[in-house]
């Protein structure tokens, strides 16, 4: 949904983050109060306030969210060397679910007929704030030219000399 005053929380910008990204990081919070970070690969942009990733192989972090459901996820373009901070909340979502369901079929589509998926996370996103790289603000790096020079460093086809 799209505040008229203000706009979607989730732009066009941090859907393609979240998308080229392919790899993000889940924050949670430890019945102990001690943080937990898990990587996840499922995720995606649902609509303007919400962001969704599949429970494949999380037990700790779903049973995290199923006691406090506080989340924050980083989504950062390693290449492009910036990215965002979305902060929420989570709530489970079954198979039958429509959430579910769309992540599912994303998620079979990728990696083939009977991949785990136990159920969804959606993320009702709160508040975003960018992540970028030191270079940008103190270095005055462009984007591009910061991109060759990092996929370069990283072998990537199509890096420019």
């Amino acid at each position: 949904m799209t505040d008229p005053k203000t706009g979607p929380v989730i732009d066009d910008d941090m859907r393609m983050i979240v998308e080229d990204a392919r790899l993000s990081f889940v924050a949670t919070v430890c019945p102990d109060g001690s943080p937990n970070l898990s990587p996840k690969g499922s995720m995606r942009v649902r609509d303007d306030e919400h962001i969704a990733f599949m429970d494949i192989a999380s037990p700790g972090t779903m049973a995290n969210l199923a006691h406090d459901n506080r989340i924050e996820i980083n989504s950062i373009d390693f290449v492009r060397r910036r990215g965002y901070r979305f902060k929420g909340t989570a709530e489970f979502r079954e198979p039958g679910d429509e959430v579910y369901e769309w992540l599912h079929s994303w998620l079979l589509d990728l990696n083939g007929p009977g991949y785990p998926a136990h159920r969804a996370v959606l993320v009702h996103v709160d508040r975003v704030l960018p992540v970028l790289s030191p270079a940008y603000t103190f270095g005055g790096a462009d984007e591009r030219t910061l991109s060759q020079a990092w996929a370069r460093t990283y072998g990537l086809p199509g890096a420019q000399a």
